[in-house]
Formats: structure tokens, C-alpha cells, sequence
């Protein structure tokens, strides 16, 4: 078992977490005033997305300065103080490195446009003529991965936002100033990392044109990223520290290496597969409804393929990108309570180290904007117009946005009924979603049964059993659709785990030794059986021990 499966790690997106001082922005004092919240969840480590200096064209994704604080997130002594604040509640700060690409506010960016030859090979540059792209690779944003810069007749590559500049890895001199970015912040007390995108970061040593895809073939999980990822953690000392990988477009093996306790890269990962069964032929801006059994399959495919291959997985179904999950997968009118608190269960019982996004354990949905002039999100403003271009008319580009955007995400953490979901005085960056007044901190600190109830749950039952981080995982009514449900296994203990994906009754056979075990969580009442079967009701989930 990783040092790390009793864990549970809160991101906090701090420009939508809370405001401190009425500008409408989250901040870095707003996080300190809110650590008694997360401690009272349970907490372990916090991951806040970057707070550096950053011109925010990507809302921080775009680093311009490592080593400074962003003025709009607060100073240094403001960070210095939630990395104690942290330590006194026994809470350990992650910070996210960005290292596949910089602003083209770095100074090492405008060095390059300068024409220091020296800063010219910290990025991707290429001599091909104006007229002529170096490859048809195409941006993660939208439009093409290349940008001219006529003062240089040359060509960069953007895998991200034209303002995202790829920074070359394959240059060591590169690798030696982000090793120092690393040791200042380990230095200052940090207790863990998230690197950005990171198995990006390692390029083809020929760039070529694809003619099946994006060009994501050519650079995913590129040929010397493991043995960049063990160059960075030894050089740093951070193998013993908490680091995740998010890994864009990855392979099952890939991940087994990347977190590998003997590998000494990552100690974990983040894969995405299984937030892709909505997406119709692939395309994100597509809308379908989620494909159950391939997200089944997936989950087994990975639970099980990383448990053989002694690698270990994050658990997360929301983040900073991705739309809520109770308005993804869940039933967000009629069951969002029960589909809340099933989505949580399904994952936190699982093999490996649970996310949970802010707001998440309240059962926070998306935000609904009916207007384009409510998004902020660079990403979602680029593909509002491309789906125009497409020839979507605006209405069918907003339910597609409001089903997408990152934006869905980003809006205020729901505090309270207050103006503004209590986040800020002033007036928020971004607009809060209109349910805030039903589905706020406040509120559900007080009832045993809310969504917040049922996290705190969660996250208190995996410290104390030791099945649930060290317990191998096998997956049960593999062929039925609607059904996710798997057993953990332990030094003679056995955790059956069962879940309604829909939002009707499912029935499902009852096993002869499963009439001993005790329900230890659910979020229902009582089980209900009929003629040896256990009927499942909408989202239910129910979690068996046989020893309780």
C-alpha cells in the first residue's frame, strides 16, 4: 500500500473559494480563515491551483513568475502563513507546477522574443516559413498548436492557449530551473506537488504531420517523460512527499510506471478516461448521455490493471475542468441528495487516495448560465464561437456550454444563504450558481443527513479501516449496467460495495454469506429485500462489512 491510501486531499480553486477582502476575488487569506472547515471534514492536504504571478489568461494555468505571489491572491508573508496554519491543523499544502509550458509573460519568454539564443531553446521553436505550419498539430483550446512570431521568422508550439508557450524539456537547463522552483517551495514548507499536464512535457524528437488526429499521439506520454519525472524527484527529494501526476490522454501501462512505488516518478495519478463516457465519438462538445457499463469497464479496467501492477490511482470525479458530477451523472432535481452521496461512495471506497473539489461535498451543481456574457472560461469562449461556426445556433451553444464548461466548476464555493453565497461583500468575478440559498455550508453543517454529513463519513471511515487503503478490489454484476458494485478484501475482512447508477429500482441477487454482513453506510434508511434480492432504489448505495 502507497504511505497515502488512509489520505484524503481537498483542492481549493482560490479565486472562487472565499474573498477576504471584498474584491470580489478568492484569496490565500481567504483560505486561512476557512482551514477549520476543511479540518473538520477530515482533510489531510490541500491542493490550491496556482496562485502565482500570472497574467490569467488560463486563471493561473499561464505562469509568468514561480516564484511570486500573484497581487490579486495576496503576498508571500499571506502564503507563508497558510503553509503554518496548514502544519498547526496537520494539514499538508500542495502546490500545482505548471511545467509543460510558461506565460509568454515569462521572463524567459521575452528573452526568447529578444533573441537570446539561450531562452530561444527553452521553448519550441521552429524556422518553417509564415506560410507554412511546422505541423497540423492542433491546440487543446482550439485552433492550431502553432503561433508565428514575425520579428523572428519563427514558429512556437502552444499545446494549450497561444499565450501558453511548450517549454523545451529536452534542454537540461530547463530541467535544472524547474528542480529549483521545486526545492524553494519545499523549502518553505510545502508538502506535496501536482504537476500540470505532466505527461506532456517530454516532445518527439521528429515533429510530423498526423493525418489520424490532433497530434496528442505523437507528444502524450512522450519517449523520455519517465525518465524526466525520476530525474525531477530524485534531484528534489520530494520521492517520500505526496505528488500527482495529472495525465492528459494516458495509457493504463503509462500509469502503473508513473506511480510505481519502485519507480521513484509520481505517487500517483490522474486519468481521465472515465470522464469521457458523455462524450459522443470522443468529442467533449458533443453531448450524450453517459455510457454506464463502458464507465464500469473502465473502472475495473483501471482499479484492477493498477492493483496488478502495484501503481496507484486519485480518485476524483470533479476538479478545477470538469463539470459538477451530481449534474453529470447524477439526477440533480429529483434525487440530489441520494445521487450525490452515491457518486461520493462509489469512488471513496475504492483503491486509492480520494479528491474531493471544493464544494463537492455539499453536492454543489453546475452553474446554468443561460447568456455567453456569464462565462469567463477561455476555453469555453473559443468553443462557443467554433460551435457557432459549426453552425449551432446560440441556444444550442449554451446547453452545450452549460453542460461543458469549466466554468461549471469555477463558480463561488456556497458559504451560506447570504448575498453572493457568503463567498464575497463585493462583487464575485464569476456569478454564483441560484441554488446557493438550498445547498450551502451553513445548511448543511447542521443536518446529520446532508451531502456534507455523508463526506465527513467518508473520509473518517477510511482512516479507520484498514481495508479500505490496503484491501484488494474485485468487481461483482460486471454485466449489468446500471449496477457499479464491487467487494474489498482484507486479512479476512470483506466490504461489499454497492451502487444504483440510475434513477430507478434495480434488482439485484442477494449472496448467501451477504445475510451476516452489517450495513456500515448507505444513503437510505433501511435495505429492502424481496424473494432472496436486494432492490436497489434510485442512486442507492450500501456499503457491507463482514465483520461489523
Amino acid at each position: 500500500m502507497t504511505d497515502f491510501g488512509k489520505k484524503t486531499v481537498y483542492q481549493v480553486y482560490p479565486k472562487s473559494f472565499y474573498d477576504s477582502n471584498g474584491d470580489g476575488l478568492g484569496d490565500i487569506r481567504g483560505i486561512v480563515e476557512k482551514l477549520d472547515y476543511l479540518k473538520n471534514l477530515g482533510i489531510d492536504y490541500l491542493w490550491i491551483t496556482p496562485v502565482f504571478v500570472s497574467p490569467m489568461n488560463d486563471n493561473g494555468y499561464d505562469v509568468a513568475d514561480y516564484y511570486r505571489i500573484n497581487a490579486q491572491f495576496g503576498t508571500m508573508e499571506d502564503m507563508d502563513e497558510l503553509i503554518r496554519e496548514c502544519n498547526k491543523r496537520e494539514i499538508g499544502l500542495m502546490l500545482d507546477m505548471v511545467f509543460n509550458h510558461t506565460s509568454t509573460e515569462h521572463e524567459w519568454f521575452h528573452r526568447a522574443l529578444a533573441g537570446e539564443k539561450k531562452y530561444q531553446d527553452y521553448y519550441i521553436f521552429r524556422d518553417d516559413p509564415e506560410d507554412k505550419l511546422p505541423t497540423n498539430w492542433q491546440s487543446k483550446f482550439g485552433g492550431s498548436a502553432w503561433e508565428y512570431v514575425p520579428s523572428l521568422k519563427k514558429w512556437y508550439l502552444h499545446l494549450f492557449d497561444v499565450t501558453q508557450a511548450d517549454l523545451n524539456w529536452e534542454n537540461p537547463e530547463v530541467r535544472e530551473e524547474l528542480k529549483k522552483v521545486i526545492l524553494f517551495w519545499k523549502d518553505k514548507g510545502v508538502k506535496g506537488f501536482r504537476f500540470d499536464v505532466v505527461n506532456l512535457i517530454s516532445k518527439p524528437e521528429l515533429f510530423e504531420n498526423d493525418m489520424e488526429g490532433d497530434g496528442r499521439r505523437f507528444y502524450t506520454d512522450g519517449p523520455h517523460v519517465h525518465e524526466y519525472l525520476k530525474e525531477l524527484t530524485r534531484d528534489t527529494g520530494i520521492e517520500d512527499m505526496i505528488t500527482v501526476g495529472e495525465m492528459s490522454s494516458t495509457s493504463l501501462e503509462n500509469c502503473i510506471q508513473y506511480s510505481g512505488q519502485d519507480e521513484k516518478e509520481l505517487s500517483m495519478c490522474f486519468s481521465f478516461h472515465h470522464l469521457k463516457v458523455d462524450y459522443k465519438d470522443g468529442n467533449k462538445w458533443a453531448l450524450m448521455e453517459p455510457d454506464r457499463m463502458a464507465l464500469k469497464k473502465l473502472f475495473e479496467a483501471w482499479q484492477t490493471g493498477m492493483q496488478d501492477g502495484n501503481g496507484w490511482n486519485a480518485l476524483f470525479w470533479c476538479n478545477h475542468d470538469q463539470p459538477r458530477i451530481v449534474s453529470r451523472m447524477g439526477n440533480e432535481n429529483l434525487y440530489w441528495k441520494e445521487s450525490a452521496k452515491m457518486l461520493a461512495a462509489a469512488i471513496h471506497m475504492m483503491r486509492g487516495t480520494p479528491y474531493v473539489y471544493q464544494g463537492e461535498e455539499l453536492g454543489m451543481t453546475n452553474a446554468h448560465y443561460n447568456d455567453i456574457s456569464r462565462y469567463r472560461d477561455v476555453e469555453s469562449l473559443n468553443y462557443y464561437k467554433i460551435l457557432l461556426d459549426q453552425g449551432r445556433t446560440k441556444e444550442q451553444a449554451l446547453t452545450i456550454l452549460a453542460a461543458r464548461s469549466r466554468d461549471n466548476s469555477r463558480t463561488p464555493m456556497q458559504w451560506s444563504a447570504a448575498q453572493n453565497a457568503g463567498f464575497t461583500e463585493g462583487t464575485p468575478w464569476i456569478a454564483a450558481s441560484e441554488n446557493y440559498k438550498e445547498i450551502n455550508v451553513e445548511t448543511e453543517l447542521k443536518d446529520p443527513d446532508s451531502v456534507y454529513s455523508f463526506y465527513k463519513k467518508l473520509i473518517a471511515l477510511r482512516k479507520e479501516k484498514d481495508i479500505i487503503a490496503e484491501g484488494t478490489i474485485d468487481f461483482l454484476e460486471k454485466e449489468n449496467p446500471d449496477v457499479l458494485a464491487y467487494k474489498r478484501n482484507y486479512q479476512g475482512e470483506e466490504l461489499i460495495i454497492l451502487n444504483n447508477l440510475t434513477a430507478e429500482n434495480v434488482t439485484i441477487p442477494q449472496q448467501k454469506e451477504w445475510k451476516t454482513y452489517q450495513k456500515i453506510l448507505g444513503n437510505y434508511e433501511e435495505i429492502t429485500k424481496e424473494d432472496g434480492k436486494i432492490i436497489l432504489r434510485p442512486f442507492e448505495n450500501i456499503v457491507l462489512d463482514s465483520r461489523s
